[in-house]
């Protein structure tokens, strides 16, 4: 990131776009090794998920045809019973599972690309190892951050369903229609802004002392004044990740068309775009915190902001606001 903290504000969407291009192509050896390390390993796990779930639906689908086609009361019948309980029981551990392994990347993925930005932009000496050895004095500040996003997601989402069930029961179906037409359209905007705040709250739960739900209240505040950008770059790199989403469940998980050696091609070439998304997303919502500081006039001291990274490599001792929330500038 080679803009001055002032001018940084009048950077839009193409300009975060390449300003984090720019961060990766500068420092590729090093975002190479966290992708390879880290990144990749997410990738691998989120579309290997895929394709076991896929495994388990089909099986499951199949057993419960099955199970339909048999006279209840013969042993046939309680095999077939007990098989697809089992099968629930093995797709619902596999689901445990999954969600265990992704959230812990997704933790140490965030905390090592934040790391690695803010070093960038402070003009810190970066090597590999202090990357890793960063992730074990941070987690946990990302993990109560997670967990608060989550809880906000969940309750979202119970509102969603208690509004939907309130449409059903209002009676009148052009009006319940058009009331749903209204709802689909909040909800989505209500889905990008809590998923705007999600990146920025991450963020800052690493270069600043807030986290959990206080980490939120400062992304819901720093996002003010740049929230269409925002959602329009999360919305671009959802629609890119959907896309890729797709091609691997067209390409590799229906691929009947195709070989075992195409499938194979197509699954690594859909890593590959995956991982390197979820590397550009990350970097994004860094070089997106820093905008927003900048938009808000909150001179980011690069002295300041280096020392809370240093800590990071000792014991970890959170700092005052004052050292970090640091100094306004004059525009």
């Amino acid at each position: 990131m080679d803009k001055e903290q002032e001018e940084m504000q009048f950077v839009g969407c193409f300009g975060i776009f390449a300003e984090s291009y720019k961060a990766i192509f500068a420092w590729r050896k090093i975002f190479s090794k966290i992708t390879l390390s880290l990144i990749l390993p997410l990738s691998f796990i989120y579309l290997v998920h895929m394709e076991v779930s896929n495994l388990f639906f089909r099986a499951i689908i199949y057993d419960e045809i099955e199970l339909h086609r048999t006279r209840s009361g013969t042993p046939r019948y309680e095999k077939l019973s007990d098989l697809i309980s089992d099968e629930w029981v093995y797709f619902w551990l596999f689901k445990a599972a999954y969600f265990t392994l992704y959230f812990i990347f997704s933790l140490i993925s965030t905390a090592a690309v934040v790391y690695t930005v803010a070093c960038i932009y402070t003009d810190r000496e970066l090597t590999f190892e202090n990357v890793i050895n960063i992730v074990p004095k941070v987690w946990k500040r990302l993990m109560v951050t997670f967990l608060c996003i989550f809880i906000a997601m969940f309750l979202y989402h119970v509102l969603a369903v208690l509004f939907i069930l309130a449409i059903s029961i209002s009676g009148g179906r052009d009006l319940g229609f058009v009331l749903f037409i209204i709802f689909a359209a909040v909800y989505v905007v209500g889905i990008l802004y809590l998923t705007v705040i999600w990146h920025l709250a991450s963020v800052v739960s690493v270069l600043e002392e807030a986290y959990g739900f206080n980490a939120m209240v400062k992304g819901k505040n720093l996002i003010k004044g740049n929230i269409m950008v925002a959602v329009v770059i999360f919305l671009i790199l959802g629609i890119a990740a959907g896309v890729v989403q797709f091609a691997f469940q067209r390409l590799v998980l229906q691929g009947s068309n195709s070989d075992m050696c195409g499938r194979v091609v197509y699954a690594i070439i859909c890593l590959f775009l995956h991982s390197m998304l979820s590397l550009f997303g990350l970097v994004i919502q860094t070089v997106i915190y820093f905008v927003c500081k900048s938009y808000h006039h909150e001179n980011i001291d690069k002295s300041a902001l280096s020392d809370h990274l240093e800590a990071y490599l000792g014991e970890y001792v959170p700092l005052m606001a004052k050292d970090v929330q640091l100094e306004q500038f004059d525009v």
